[in-house]
């Protein structure tokens, strides 16, 4: 690609986004990559290294993403792309040992927490859940007294969907310490708010479906690292287990990556003025941002994030004539602009009420709404969500 790793190096992430992954330059040939359909490629040789071969092992239009990716997130090795972040989730708890240990937080991303769930269900690994926030209870069982230590130590801060905020350097450490592999699910932060292998995380994970694409139109994953045995062994997995992207897609995600930086900046800057808000508001129980103060994650993530992100999660108060999901549940009905779907990360506003999933853990509160704030005017999304807050006082 025609931007180096030395010269991203010295550029701000804002600029990285959209000059990475461009063709070289030559006269007459088009600035942005082209779409390859190509299930194979030419070569009757044995593969080597560079070539392609088959399209289950490459396709040139996932190098210019998973080039741009691997830069800004501070990777000396380009990413990989999977066909979807269960896919990556899939492809990174294949680096546990039959029977190994992996600790995970107990408010992450569902779908993770199923896939390790059942994985330790068939005696695949070992799993220990915990809360991610508390840097004390993690490091004991990362390495009990009276037990095996952990072999893969996965990671979210802040986590899905309750926000919660872990000490990542000092999680790593723990975990590096007994030999660990560190895994970091960095979808809610992206790599412009969070860097996490410049904390000491061995693997990145992101649904690309969310920000880095940003316009809800693919689903996508892709993991990062720096360790070329590490990547080596995702990519095998990668190619035997099929988890690959659609060029197409590929395309469309590198396309939606250009504009991340003003879609962060934008939701970002909104996401703070709701939270403030909100956090007045008489028909709000509790509010989950670290941006605020008050918030109990505040000052670590101050301290190893970029900003605060574009979550927040608040929980709605019932009343006698409804409990808190039923409050909650109305509110979502009766917003206008606000959309009522799953998902997070796109350029639209999307709400929902948490715990209607079955898969959600029992300890995410009932009332509890989650807001991905996307780029809409802020006082078109405010005005939407007080009347309908307004709207439970008949």
């Amino acid at each position: 690609m025609s931007l180096s790793d030395q010269r991203a190096a010295d550029l701000s992430p804002e600029t990285v986004v959209v000059a990475a992954g461009r063709p070289e330059r030559k006269h007459d040939e088009p600035v942005n990559p082209p779409i390859v359909l190509s299930s194979t490629y030419f070569g009757t040789g044995s593969l080597g290294d560079g070539d392609r071969g088959y399209g289950r092992y490459a396709n040139p239009t996932w190098d210019p993403f998973e080039d741009a990716l691997g830069k800004l997130e501070g990777a000396t090795l380009p990413g990989l792309l999977y066909a979807s972040g269960l896919a990556a989730a899939s492809s990174a708890l294949s680096l546990v040992p039959a029977g190994g240990v992996v600790v995970m937080p107990s408010h992450s991303y569902s779908g993770s927490l199923v896939m390790a769930t059942e994985l330790a269900e068939k005696g695949f690994l070992d799993l220990r859940i915990v809360d991610i926030t508390d840097t004390e209870a993690v490091n004991a069982v990362i390495s009990p007294e009276d037990g095996k230590a952990a072999d893969m130590l996965w990671l979210e801060s802040p986590t899905n969907p309750m926000l919660g905020i872990a000490d990542v350097r000092a999680l790593t450490d723990a975990a590096h310490a007994v030999g660990a592999i560190v895994v970091t699910d960095n979808t809610f932060s992206t790599p412009l708010v969070q860097q996490p292998l410049s904390l000491g995380s061995d693997v990145v994970l992101h649904s690309v479906t969310k920000y880095l694409a940003g316009h809800s139109d693919v689903v996508l994953g892709a993991l990062v690292t720096s360790n070329a045995e590490l990547r080596a062994t995702l990519l095998h997995h990668r190619i035997i287990h099929g988890g690959i992207a659609g060029p197409f897609e590929a395309w469309l995600a590198l396309r939606g990556l250009r504009t991340l930086a003003l879609r962060i900046e934008r939701s970002q800057a909104s996401a703070a003025v709701l939270a403030e808000r909100l956090s007045t508001h008489p028909r709000v129980e509790s509010i989950r941002y670290p941006g605020l103060t008050t918030d109990p994650g505040h000052e670590r993530a101050k301290d190893q994030m970029k900003g605060f992100g574009s979550i927040l999660c608040i929980q709605i108060a019932g009343d006698e004539a409804r409990s808190g999901a039923q409050a909650a549940d109305e509110v979502v009905r009766a917003l206008q602009l606000w959309l009522p779907a799953t998902s997070l990360g796109g350029v639209e506003s999307l709400i929902e009420r948490r715990r209607r999933h079955t898969a959600e853990p029992v300890s995410v509160p009932e009332n509890l709404v989650r807001l991905s704030v996307g780029i809409e005017n802020v006082e078109d999304l405010w005005s939407d969500l007080e009347q309908a807050l307004k709207s439970l006082d008949g």
